[in-house]
């Protein structure tokens, strides 16, 4: 008898971030009522990066238990919301000027015009894929590129195709290159800046060894790349897609690379590197916290706006939307808080650093990092978020940090770089969606 049900596997589906976290929420709050409550002395500590208040190794004790009701699981995330006041409107304002920035149309005038200009000069082919890697790599580790990547497909695939590669190159060359840039980001605020931010430590800090690991990372995937694409181009049956590939070539859009300079897109581009440029000196010079970097980018956005020819209707209302797109993530952020908010309430937070710091301490310094990436690496397959999994991780992973003899910074390094596996991950919505265009 003929069915429309699907098979098992293709009926599951990850549910939502902020379902997974919520669940979360009431599993913390369950074992809150069997987990020993106990406690750390703490005090606080001059260090290169200022004052900070550390857990004391070896002076935990239990405490009398403490028992929340199950109202706490509808009070936490409100009192997560009000702990991460000052991080939502960071993020607010960072989605709503980023927003604007993309609405300019400024970035994909730069990527076409990079384009024509590169495919116009043949002797020129073989810095295209490197070039144009590069430059979704650096948007990726400024501004955290993600899902912006998914149209630039539509336009690098029938460009690859053209100069002989096949469609995984095009696909490649702005989600590979973003990819790299988001895992080795030495600025991108979704990530290092919120992960250091909860984690206590200054912001930005350590740009210099950032910076290396971002050339080394997107080097390698670059490499990669044109590996593949000098085999494909060279070989093309044995492209993967050779058969999807002559079938869509009929139907391919080609961009048009004829598009004429527009001073506004120059105009807004040159202001964005301007604010790039006042930030690094801002934070390493004026030590800026979340507060002024947040001043800095609601200037950026309404300077970026009009420089770009939205006028202030157009401008306020792309604003706000792009404002409106973060709110998913500022309810997963405070259910995130909320996690936090329960263990600390319930005293079980310093139980739990406790069993993981006997655990972890019997390893080699160097292990402990590693057993740190590989967790976060494992929360990452469930959590691709990255300022979601930042709130869940850190307030976790920086006083153990403290209590295994490693530094707050490696930790926050452990987290960023789990961001490697998202585009080989099924669960990934970037993955997914970067596959399905």
């Amino acid at each position: 008898m003929p069915t429309d049900k699907k098979p098992l596997l293709q009926r599951l589906t990850m549910p939502h971030t902020l379902v997974v976290v919520m669940a979360l929420v009431v599993l913390v709050l369950i074992a809150s009522w069997v987990v020993p409550s106990g406690e750390y002395q703490r005090t606080t500590v001059q260090t290169n990066e200022g004052t900070r208040t550390v857990t004391v190794a070896g002076t935990y004790a239990p405490v009398p238990k403490v028992y929340l009701g199950p109202a706490t699981i509808l009070e936490a995330p409100i009192k997560g919301f009000v702990d991460a006041a000052l991080l939502a409107i960071f993020l607010l304002v960072i989605g709503g000027s980023f927003g604007v920035f993309q609405e300019t149309g400024a970035v994909e005038f730069g990527i076409r015009r990079l384009v024509a200009l590169l495919a116009r000069r043949p002797h020129l082919e073989g810095l295209l894929i490197p070039a144009l890697m590069v430059v979704f790599s650096l948007a990726g580790s400024v501004f955290g590129m993600a899902e912006e990547v998914i149209p630039f497909v539509v336009i690098f695939i029938p460009l690859a195709r053209r100069l002989g590669y096949d469609s995984i190159v095009g696909v490649s060359i702005p989600f590979l290159g973003a990819a790299a840039g988001f895992a080795a980001a030495f600025f991108n605020p979704f990530t290092v800046g919120i992960a250091q931010s909860i984690a206590g430590v200054p912001l930005y800090s350590g740009l210099g060894y950032r910076i290396v690991t971002w050339v080394v990372g997107t080097a390698v995937i670059v490499a990669y790349v044109m590996w593949y694409a000098r085999r494909v181009k060279a070989n093309p049956a044995i492209s993967p897609v050779r058969d999807i590939d002559l079938e869509r070539e009929a139907v391919a859009h080609h961009p048009d690379e004829d598009e004429g300079w527009s001073l506004r897109h120059v105009a807004t581009l040159l202001l964005f590197v301007a604010s790039m440029v006042l930030l690094v000196v801002g934070v390493l010079q004026w030590k800026w916290y979340i507060d002024q970097i947040a001043v800095l980018f609601f200037g950026m956005g309404i300077v970026l706006g009009f420089a770009g020819g939205l006028g202030p209707s157009r401008l306020a209302r792309t604003f706000v939307t792009g404002a409106k797109d973060m709110v998913g993530v500022l309810f997963i952020v405070a259910c995130a808080r909320a996690l936090l908010v329960i263990a600390q309430d319930a005293k079980i937070l310093d139980t739990a650093l406790y069993a993981a710091s006997n655990t972890l301490s019997v390893l080699p310094t160097a292990i402990i990092a590693q057993v740190m990436f590989l967790i976060q690496a494992v929360i990452n397959f469930f959590l691709h978020s990255g300022t979601a999994q930042a709130a869940l991780t850190m307030p976790v992973m920086a006083p153990l940090a403290d209590l295994v003899g490693i530094t707050r910074q490696t930790a926050v390094y452990a987290f960023q770089l789990c961001e490697f596996i998202n585009p080989i991950l099924p669960t990934s919505a970037v993955t997914m969606g970067v596959l399905g265009a």
